[in-house]
């Protein structure tokens, strides 16, 4: 039995055949999973209803499996900032830092060949799309 606090076999597996500079997509319910992501990228659908899963809940259980070494966001037209980023800010620590891009470059971003996961989530909250990119474990 693992002892790892994350279980989900396709994550596993798609963290496992990748490394440092392969990225993560956790992407909210709004997100365009199907044309805004590269087609190599395995895709986990874990948007069972609205609000189930949040992108915090698996947030908060991917930093306990991969070094993390940096994100970015997607920014609103309108240069507010999402309380989210706060979240994001707050959960990853101050040595991973938070790069904002607006809509388009983020998702160009995302639609590189180095995003190996995106994981689709529940999560009802406009621009709570979070990028990771994999470091080295130190």
């Amino acid at each position: 039995m693992l002892k790892t606090p994350l279980l989900h076999p396709e994550i596993l597996a798609a963290l496992g055949s990748s490394g440092h500079g392969a990225q993560v997509l956790i992407a909210d319910g709004n997100y365009p999973f199907s044309t805004a992501a590269p087609p190599t990228a395995r895709k986990v659908y874990l948007n069972l209803a609205k609000d189930l899963l949040r992108v915090m809940d698996v947030l908060r259980i991917l930093i306990h499996s991969l070094a993390i070494e940096k994100a970015a966001v997607m920014a609103p037209a309108d240069d507010h900032v999402p309380a989210i980023f706060g979240e994001f800010a707050a959960l990853l620590g101050a040595d991973v830092p938070l790069e904002p891009l607006k809509r388009y470059p983020f998702y160009d971003r995302a639609k590189s060949s180095d995003t190996c996961l995106v994981i689709a989530t529940g999560e009802s909250r406009r621009f709570s799309n979070i990028l990771l990119t994999i470091g080295v474990v130190r």
